[in-house]
C-alpha cells in the first residue's frame, strides 16, 4: 500500500472533503483508542495510579519529538501558544526579541504581553527571510532572542531555518522556533535553542497538547516562575514548566500520532507533502476571482487562494461547509497583522488526498465564488 493508502486505512472515512490539516488533521483509530483506553483506567484504577502505566507511553512521546527537532529536554504543553508563553515567562534576561514582519498575530500578543520589544529581521518580497541580511542585522544590533516561524499559518512558504539557525549559532544567539506548522511538514531538527508546536496539525493528534523541546543551555538559563525559584524544591526547568494536572489521554493519543509519524518515514511524508502542494496548485490555478500565493514548487501542503473579485473568504468558507462537506480555513488579517492586507482561503490536504477531491474542491469554489 501507498502511504496514501496506508494514511485513509487508518481513519474513518471522512464525510466531504478534507482540507484543513493546517488547522487540525483528522486523527487515526490507534489514537483515539489510546486517549478513550486511557480515560477507562483512569475510571477504573484511579487517575493517578493510570497516570504512572502511562509513563513508558509519555516518555516514547518525548523521544520521538526529541527525534523530529534535535532536542533532549522536552515538554508537553497544552498547545503552541502555552509553550511560547512559558518559554518567554521564564527568561531571564533583557526581553528584546527579532522576528520576521509576518510574525503569527497570537505570537505577537504573547510576545508582548511578556515584555518582548521585537524587531523586525529582513525578508523578501514573498516574505521569507533574507538570510545574508539577517546576519548583517543580528551582528549590527543583537538581541535577546531571535524567533523563527518555520511555515506560517496564512502563507504555505518555507523559511531557511537550517539557515538561520547556522547564523544565530555562530552569533550566540539563542533561536526559537515556532514548528506548530512545520513539526511533520519540515525538517525541524536543525539544533536551534527551542522548538515549540502543536499535536493537532500535521502530526494528526489531539486537539488541546503541544510541546517545547529545548537545549541543555537554554534549560540552564531558564527561570520559570511557578513554583517560585526560591522554594529551592528538588525539581528540574522541564519538571517546573509542565503542568501535572492535565487531559493526559491528549498526550498519550499525541505519543500515538508520533510514533505513527515516524512508522510512516518523516522523509516520505515530507516528500508526500510536497507532491500534494504542487497538485493543489495545479488544480486550483485557473480558477476565475482566486489567485494562488504560493509557488507551485514550494515545498509544502499549504496553499493560499487571495480572491481577485471581491468575493469574501469566509462566507465562500461556510458556503463550501454548508453545501458541498468541503472543510478549509480562512486566513483573517490579524493572523499576521504586518503582513496580510486581505483574508485568505487556505487549502491543506494531507497526504491522502485524490485528484477526484481536488477537482470536487474546484468546482465547489466555482459555484461558491457566483453564489
Amino acid at each position: 500500500m501507498s502511504l496514501a493508502e496506508v494514511w485513509r486505512a487508518a481513519r474513518p472515512a471522512v464525510a466531504g472533503v478534507h482540507l484543513d490539516s493546517a488547522a487540525c488533521s483528522r486523527q487515526s483509530y490507534a489514537v483515539m483508542e489510546a486517549a478513550a483506553q486511557h480515560a477507562q483506567h483512569e475510571a477504573e484504577v484511579g487517575g493517578y495510579v493510570a497516570a504512572e502505566a502511562a509513563t513508558p507511553t509519555l516518555d516514547a512521546g518525548r523521544a520521538a519529538i526529541g527525534a523530529l527537532t534535535g532536542q533532549r529536554d522536552v515538554v508537553f504543553t497544552t498547545g503552541s501558544n502555552n509553550a511560547l508563553d512559558l518559554l518567554l515567562s521564564s527568561w531571564p534576561g533583557e526581553r528584546t526579541l527579532a522576528c520576521l514582519p509576518g510574525e503569527y498575530g497570537p505570537n505577537l500578543a504573547i510576545m508582548a504581553a511578556n515584555g518582548f520589544a521585537v524587531r523586525a529581521l529582513p525578508a523578501d518580497g514573498d516574505g521569507r527571510l533574507d538570510v545574508d541580511a539577517a546576519r548583517r542585522a543580528l551582528a549590527a544590533d543583537p538581541p535577546a532572542l531571535v524567533h523563527l516561524t518555520a511555515l506560517g499559518s496564512h502563507r504555505g512558504l518555507a523559511q531557511p531555518v537550517a539557515e538561520l539557525a547556522a547564523v544565530c549559532a555562530e552569533l550566540g544567539l539563542p533561536l526559537v522556533v515556532d514548528a506548530a506548522q512545520a513539526l511533520g511538514h519540515l525538517d525541524c531538527a536543525v539544533a536551534p535553542a527551542a522548538v515549540y508546536g502543536s499535536s493537532r496539525k500535521w502530526i494528526a493528534g489531539p486537539r488541546g497538547v503541544g510541546f517545547l523541546a529545548l537545549d541543555a543551555d537554554l534549560v540552564r538559563r531558564l527561570r520559570p516562575r511557578i513554583p517560585p525559584p526560591e522554594w529551592n524544591l528538588p525539581m528540574s526547568v522541564p519538571e517546573r514548566l509542565e503542568h501535572g494536572e492535565t487531559n493526559l489521554a491528549a498526550r498519550l493519543g499525541f505519543s500515538v500520532a508520533l510514533g505513527e509519524h515516524l512508522a510512516a518515514g518523516p522523509e516520505q511524508v515530507r516528500a508526500r507533502l510536497a507532491e500534494v502542494g504542487a497538485m493543489t496548485r495545479d488544480a486550483v490555478a485557473d480558477i476565475d476571482g482566486w489567485r494562488v500565493i504560493e509557488a507551485r514548487d514550494e515545498p509544502t501542503a499549504i496553499t493560499t487562494l487571495a480572491p481577485t473579485g471581491g468575493a469574501d473568504p469566509k462566507t465562500v468558507r461556510q458556503w463550501l461547509i454548508d453545501e458541498r462537506g468541503i472543510v478549509t480555513t480562512v486566513a483573517e488579517r490579524q493572523r499576521a497583522p504586518f503582513e496580510m492586507t486581505t483574508p485568505v482561503l487556505r487549502l491543506s490536504p494531507h497526504v491522502d488526498v485524490t485528484a477526484d477531491e481536488l477537482e470536487l474542491f474546484v468546482r465547489a469554489l466555482a459555484d461558491a465564488t457566483r453564489a
